[in-house]
């Protein structure tokens, strides 16, 4: 057998696996957002996740600062990172996955990623414009009972979406305040 007979079976092995890992991943997120309940509840704001693409967003000092905005404790937030990058990235925030924390049937492979969702934040924010499956997923999969995001096309995701451009964060800092204040999620 030829070298690039070998190399095209591969590829289209490796194809094969990653058209079922997509595949199993939209039917996750689709049974997840089909068998999910919005359930509104004043509990106010204590913890926070947030979700970010790396790929989108750089300034990851100032996203802390999110936190400070709605009065809540920097050690009660936890953030995590996605990057189309198959090389894992040394960044400034808690956890940084790609694809490859994900295994063929699109079950998480990794076990800070699935303590992440299993973690029920107060509210978690999905801070990405990029229609990306993966980040829908583990928004949609996250036990956080508000979900608050930018503008995607998916509306099913989030509870609360703030139409902002992820450069203006203070634009989403002042609109999440104000709507979470409208909303009683704020300490007095």
């Amino acid at each position: 057998m030829s070298t690039f007979t070998t190399f095209v079976t591969k590829y289209k092995y490796i194809m094969i696996l990653k058209g079922l890992k997509e595949k199993s991943i939209k039917k996750k997120l689709n049974s997840i957002l089909k068998k999910r309940e919005t359930r509104f509840n004043t509990d106010k704001i204590e913890h926070i996740g947030i979700i970010l693409n790396a790929d989108e967003t750089t300034d990851f000092e100032a996203l802390k600062s999110l936190a400070q905005t709605i009065s809540v404790r920097s050690n009660k937030l936890k953030i995590i990172a996605f990057t189309e990058s198959k090389d894992k990235l040394d960044y400034s925030w808690d956890t940084c996955y790609n694809t490859k924390d994900f295994t063929w049937n699109g079950r998480i492979n990794n076990t800070e990623l699935q303590a992440f969702l299993d973690t029920e934040f107060d509210m978690l924010i999905s801070y990405y414009a990029t229609d990306v499956l993966e980040l829908k997923y583990l928004t949609a999969a996250s036990k956080a009972p508000f979900k608050v995001g930018v503008f995607q096309m998916d509306k099913r995701i989030n509870d609360l979406i703030i139409k902002a451009d992820l450069e203006n964060l203070d634009l989403f800092k002042t609109e999440l305040k104000k709507y979470l204040n409208v909303l009683n999620k704020l300490h007095s």
